[in-house]
């Protein structure tokens, strides 16, 4: 009757109307924002796609439906990915249904190398902060993680803080690397970023529960030496040394701030120091 050419069943189950979940069912996302336009309200769905997972192919449109139905506002599902055959996977739109006629389908949008360019120095990031902020989250591992990551950290420099901060935190969900999340980390910290935003009340409380300024001391020691060595920096044992050595905090902070911009180990100390 209605001209859909659905397959021809063997048999009926007669299954349960009551689609009450009585189990908690825990789902959530990367990042959920909320944008208000002249058009209405959208709810941003953000998701960082390591690798292709089938099981998001199911998660998503569950999400996407839930989240419609709990705020009355269009939702938007968006994946960001430094895989290209991850983007490829991602795009591909999620079917429900009569296989030709679905019922449900989902189109996701996929921001990945292919589709954001590389921004590397600080010129470019400057220009356009939001590009290379997309830049840092779909490029931003290998090789090439260090210089789109301190290029982003000198064009947030010309923002408000609290966009910065912000920002920084869309990142920081973004990067899937653990190596080059602790980079970024380590970077935002020394510019006193980090520490801004509620991301960063896990590691505070982690700081509180060691209660010691010894390691505290210790931690941005530490900081300072990946910085430099992340960057390709060469450190000399004398260098190491006088960093681990210190033991004034608000010193290392300074040093740490000038392992971002420094193109030798030697450039961390001056003449006063």
């Amino acid at each position: 009757m209605l001209g859909i050419p659905f397959p021809a069943p063997y048999d009926f189950a007669g299954m349960n109307v009551d689609l009450t979940e009585v189990e908690p069912v825990e789902r959530r996302v990367d990042t959920l924002l909320r944008a208000e336009t002249d058009e209405g309200s959208y709810l941003l769905v953000v998701e960082s796609q390591g690798q292709p997972d089938e099981r998001k192919r199911g998660s998503w449109p569950y999400c996407l439906s839930y989240l419609y139905e709990k705020y009355r506002c269009e939702p938007v599902l968006i994946v960001v990915t430094q895989s290209s055959a991850t983007a490829r996977w991602a795009a591909q739109p999620i079917h429900l249904g009569v296989r030709g006629v679905p019922s449900l389908t989902v189109r996701p949008f996929v921001l990945g190398p292919d589709s954001v360019p590389v921004i590397a120095t600080e010129e470019e990031a400057k220009q356009d902060v939001a590009l290379a902020v997309l830049s840092a989250m779909t490029h931003g591992r290998g090789r090439q993680a260090p210089a789109i990551l301190e290029s982003l950290a000198a064009a947030l420099r010309t923002i408000d803080r609290d966009s910065a901060s912000v920002l920084v935190q869309f990142v920081d969900s973004c990067l899937a690397d653990d190596q080059v999340r602790q980079m970024w980390r380590d970077l935002m910290t020394a510019m006193q970023y980090f520490w801004r935003h509620p991301l960063a009340q896990e590691v505070r409380e982690e700081g509180r529960e060691e209660g010691r300024e010894e390691g505290r001391v210790r931690e941005r020691a530490e900081m300072t030496l990946r910085i430099l060595e992340w960057r390709g920096i060469t450190v000399p044992e004398d260098v190491r040394a006088r960093v681990e050595a210190r033991t004034d905090s608000d010193q290392l902070a300074v040093w740490s701030e000038r392992a971002v911009h420094a193109t030798g180990a030697a450039q961390l100390f001056d003449a006063t120091e």
